[in-house]
């Protein structure tokens, strides 16, 4: 026979043991260059800019 609990774990302990299972949604910002939703402090992978200036030079498609 396997062990069981001696006592029933009630939903209040329960849920708090699962309050941080959950899944959070990412913070995305506005590119103030060309409006497109990107993570905060990191370079636009659409135009290549950060902080109002040019970083990166982005390939434009043909």
């Amino acid at each position: 026979m396997t062990p069981l609990p001696k006592r029933k774990i009630s939903k209040g302990r329960r849920n708090r043991r699962r309050a941080h299972d959950f899944l959070t949604a990412r913070n995305l910002t506005t590119c103030s260059n060309c409006g497109s939703a990107r993570l905060p402090h990191t370079v636009c992978s659409e135009c290549g800019f950060y902080k109002g200036r040019e970083v990166i030079e982005v390939k434009s498609e043909k």
